[in-house]
């Protein structure tokens, strides 16, 4: 029999680190899935025979939908049971995990990773959105600090996980490795997480929610898209339109019902709003980080992809510092100071890493990457935390699933502006002179192309001109990163709320937030 408790009551209850700590292992997964994929993909190429394009679908399947449906997941939750939402999200994210390990063509990788895709768009915002129910504001600061923490290192972890289940096992260990996780994440959602929801959340709109997935999924595919086929290709543009007309149309649909699934009153709050910009900002230029940074290890320093995900720790280790540090920063000097330092601490690093070249060994590298993790984790943390905070508690599902969404849209732009800065720079800078016109041509690929072509045609020059055109056009990158950085350092200073947001709340007397504890809950009491 459920039993119902006061929000309070459950931050209270020693259980909530616990539960934490399955959230924690839940959003670890989501985040190193994103990368662990690129590794494999060499080897899947060989063995499935998959196209240059089909590699990138098999990449990119899983974060379209994953970006396109976190909105209406975070809607979902808030209706229905977040608990019950999150342990479907991890069912669904095991089942495509295992129709991953089956596979035995391209087409079938490609639909597990969408179906995986629609299990991580569950789990992400309302990994988030249980928080305020679990955590006053005394302590929400420190169990963000967490999750952050846990997103953040499984971007490493990706390639390194990646890197050693293919020196010892077939590729579909990749998928694999998800299914103990999830199913732990499962079992400790069911016996340690406390059910929330919010009755008064309007219904979901079918035409809407199809309206939300289809927009931002066709966004999503079209900035990933852009720097292959050029921002100027008549099928982006298309698809640009094609975006800004579906989510136009979302737009004036939602503000037109009396009660919007959508909730654009959620923007109105100063707080929320500003503090998503500024973790936004945070996330573009971390994602060109991250997406510089190995490639740089990989094929200028000559590491293997596990020796990339070793290498790639140091940045972890100013994280966990800062995770640290944040909350009793915060409480201290206020999320505006911190926030606006660590984007400053990010911009130092970006600017740091740009002083790279082609003859510095890993030393400095880990350097600058050990400042980019304190930046990042001073300034995305009370950034969440800010954001989270200025919501009414029982809006925290729609709230994270909007915050959520606009983070990862943020670091596709990155990749995808950043990307495109960086191929074109290594192509204008690589020297092909006296190659052949094909094998110039595949040159310019990639600076993995370019050491490919070098071993085959026996020129030592073509490999040493490879590097400094690569070190050069990631010089550019982290410049760019920098100069964002600062921007928004100061954005952040001018505009980020001072004071620590006061959660809406009900009337004396009333719960914030319903919370329905199950009976196996019940038992550990």
């Amino acid at each position: 029999m459920a039993t119902v408790t006061h929000a309070d009551d459950t931050r209270r209850d020693p259980r909530r680190w616990w539960a934490l700590g399955a959230l924690v292992a839940s959003m670890l997964v989501l985040a190193f899935d994103s990368t662990i994929l690129n590794v494999a993909l060499p080897t899947m190429a060989g063995q499935l025979g998959a196209t240059t394009g089909q590699q990138q679908s098999m990449a990119d399947a899983y974060i379209v939908v994953f970006a396109a449906l976190m909105l209406p997941a975070g809607l979902l939750g808030d209706r229905f049971g977040r608990r019950r939402m999150l342990i479907a999200g991890l069912a669904v994210f095991l089942g495509g995990s295992v129709l991953g390990s089956l596979a035995g063509d391209v087409n079938a990788v490609v639909a597990a990773r969408a179906v995986m895709g629609v299990g991580a768009a569950l789990i992400m915002p309302l990994s988030l959105s249980v928080l305020p129910a679990m955590f006053g504001p005394d302590e929400r600061g420190r169990a963000i600090s967490l999750i952050t923490a846990a997103s953040a290192l499984g971007m490493p972890l990706g390639p390194l996980v990646g890197g050693f289940l293919l020196n010892h096992f077939w590729w579909g260990s990749v998928f694999l490795i998800n299914i103990p996780m999830a199913a732990l994440g499962t079992a400790a959602c069911l016996f340690l997480l406390p059910e929330t929801r919010d009755p008064a959340t309007p219904k979901v709109d079918a035409v809407s929610t199809a309206l939300t997935a289809a927009g931002l999924g066709t966004l999503i595919y079209a900035i990933i898209k852009a720097p292959d086929r050029g921002w100027g290709d008549g099928l982006e543009l298309a698809m640009f339109a094609a975006a800004a007309l579906l989510l136009g149309s979302l737009v004036l649909r939602e503000r037109r019902m009396t009660r919007p699934m959508l909730d654009m009153g959620l923007l109105t709050h100063r707080g929320f709003l500003l503090n998503t910009v500024a973790a936004t900002l945070v996330m573009f230029v971390l994602s060109g980080l991250m997406f510089a940074v190995p490639t740089y290890l990989q094929a200028v320093l000559g590491h293997d992809a596990f020796g990339t995900g070793l290498r790639l720790l140091p940045m972890m280790a100013g994280l966990m510092i800062a995770a640290k540090l944040g909350h009793p920063l915060t409480a201290r000097f206020g999320a505006r100071a911190v926030v606006s330092a660590g984007l400053v601490v990010l911009a130092f690093a970006a600017l740091l890493g740009s002083r790279t070249t082609v003859h510095d060994g890993y030393g400095f590298t880990a350097l600058w990457l050990s400042v980019t993790g304190l930046g990042f984790g001073c300034a995305m943390v009370p950034a969440m935390d800010g954001a989270l905070g200025a919501l009414p508690a029982e809006r925290a599902g729609s709230g994270s699933g909007l915050l959520s969404t606009v983070r990862q849209v943020g670091g596709a732009i990155g990749v995808a502006l950043l990307g495109s800065l960086l191929a074109g720079a290594f192509r204008d800078r690589l020297d092909v002179a006296g190659l052949p016109g094909p094998a110039a041509h595949a040159a310019k690929e990639s600076v993995v192309a370019a050491h490919v072509v070098a071993a085959h045609t026996g020129s030592a020059q073509l490999a040493v001109s490879a590097n400094t055109a690569y070190v050069h056009g990631m010089t550019l990158v982290l410049i760019v990163c920098g100069i964002a950085s600062l921007l928004a350092a100061l954005l952040a200073a001018l505009l980020l709320p001072s004071a620590p947001p006061v959660r809406a709340t009900e009337p004396e007397g009333t719960p914030a937030v319903t919370t329905v504890a199950s009976a196996a809950a019940d038992g550990g009491q």
